[in-house]
């Protein structure tokens, strides 16, 4: 059976690939796994229902209701809210069961949807698979007064923006910052979290209207953010993507700080306190090498795992570690959250900034970017990528002459249906030859027929 499950959810193109029809099958049979397992005993289950601004999310929205009220689930609306504040209010609320409409930073025609378990953690591959294995089987259904009750719930964005506020100690006066909302699921939120805790705010592509999500705007394009950093003065820059998982940032000129960079400034911030578990930061494979050196030279060690933020979270669950991350700008600081939060992410970079009186671009000079290109190859069966011997024995050729110079990381996506080409090397010009003749490679050995 292909696999609904990717490695955030089920995405596709709203009402097409992800259909009403598929959403309401999916929550029912969530409900019914989580049953099964014993998770609503002993009480009337209870699901949140949180979404960001693409309009297909309101009729998927009614799916998944009327998928959980008609399984005997009580069901809280949350509206718009970023997916780690359906998380937080998914724990807030003792809630079984939280699910997620969004489609983080792909285009506004797609959407998806991601479950979330007891406590704001996401669900296990065997749960997934359960779920996935349970579609469209015949289930006796509740009447009367054991089918859901359905309620909005009016504050969730108050409650999750005063929890962020909460998690920092020092007051960010005097800092003024523009936040790029990305026209998605933080334009409430965002702002407020960063206004309570005392920056001055600039809020730009904060007023969505369902269509315009991550176009041109957000953490996949820069551009408006360095302008509006450097025109209005501030102090530095963050963009968020659709559902505010995770950030990237400028600093006062303008230039990006990537996920690599938070990461460093939190990890050296936490391991100066004494709070950083085990002395060790979680990463991918994906983290720029300069990273790693960084880290290794400021005391810090690197756990580096697959990419995906649910890998990463894995890792920092089994072995006690509070804080991981990609380059991406997915930054978990799970002494304070269960997931990516850029909200999160970026109030305790700008509480480093004003307890060191440091500029951003100061405390991200810590590590030097070794230059890296990163080629997706799209039109191409990605399924094949690791089992090509051609394009093995290509990729074997290429590092046999960077050595330990550089490295070669190819790899399909997990949410999306290309293949990514990553080539780190001494020089930029190295690394963009590299890259391109394995894309090419990949382009040749893995076309569709």
């Amino acid at each position: 059976m292909t696999r609904l499950f990717g490695t955030d959810g089920v995405r596709g193109l709203a009402n097409a690939d992800l259909t009403a029809e598929l959403a309401l099958d999916l929550s029912v049979c969530a409900a019914h796994v989580l049953a099964d397992r014993g998770e609503f005993a002993g009480h009337r289950p209870l699901a949140v229902v949180g979404r960001d601004t693409r309009i297909s999310g309101q009729f998927l929205e009614a799916a998944v209701v009327a998928g959980l009220a008609s399984a005997g689930v009580d069901v809280l609306l949350l509206g718009v809210l970023p997916t780690p504040g359906v998380a937080y209010m998914t724990d807030r609320l003792g809630a079984d069961l939280g699910v997620m409409l969004s489609a983080s930073h792909n285009p506004m025609p797609d959407n998806g949807i991601k479950f979330l378990a007891r406590g704001g953690h996401k669900l296990d591959d065997a749960i997934e698979i359960a779920i996935e294995r349970r579609m469209g089987e015949p289930w006796e259904r509740p009447t009367g007064g054991s089918v859901g009750r359905v309620r909005t719930y009016e504050t969730a964005v108050e409650e999750y923006a005063a929890h962020l506020e909460s998690t920092i100690s020092h007051p960010l006066v005097g800092l003024k910052v523009v936040l790029d909302c990305a026209e998605g699921a933080a334009h409430a939120a965002g702002p407020r979290a960063l206004e309570d805790a005392g920056a001055t705010v600039i809020a730009i592509h904060a007023d969505p209207d369902g269509l315009n999500i991550n176009d041109d705007c957000g953490s996949t394009h820069l551009g408006d953010l360095q302008k509006a950093v450097v025109e209005h003065g501030a102090h530095a820059g963050f963009a968020l993507d659709g559902d505010a998982d995770r950030c990237l940032a400028v600093d006062a000129e303008g230039n990006v700080v990537d996920g690599d960079q938070l990461l460093a400034i939190l990890s050296l911030s936490l391991l100066e306190q004494g709070r950083l578990a085990k002395d060790t930061v979680v990463a991918t494979v994906m983290s720029n090498l300069g990273f790693v050196q960084a880290m290794r030279a400021g005391g810090v060690g690197v756990r580096q795992t697959k990419v995906g933020d649910r890998y990463v979270l894995e890792a920092m669950k089994i072995s006690g570690y509070n804080l991981g991350g990609e380059q991406s700008g997915h930054v978990i600081l799970s002494d304070h959250a269960t997931t990516g939060d850029g909200i999160l992410t970026t109030l305790h970079v700008m509480e480093r900034m004003a307890t060191t009186g440091r500029s951003l671009a100061d405390l991200a000079s810590v590590m030097s970017r070794l230059p890296q290109v990163l080629l997706n190859v799209s039109g191409v069966d990605k399924s094949r990528a690791d089992e090509d011997a051609v394009l093995a024995a290509a990729v074997a050729e290429e590092e046999a002459v960077l050595g330990e110079r550089g490295r070669i990381l190819l790899r399909p996506s997990g949410t999306e249906p290309i293949v990514r080409v990553m080539v780190e090397a001494p020089t930029e010009d190295e690394a963009e030859g590299v890259a391109s003749r394995l894309a090419h490679v990949v382009r040749t050995q893995l076309s569709l027929p």
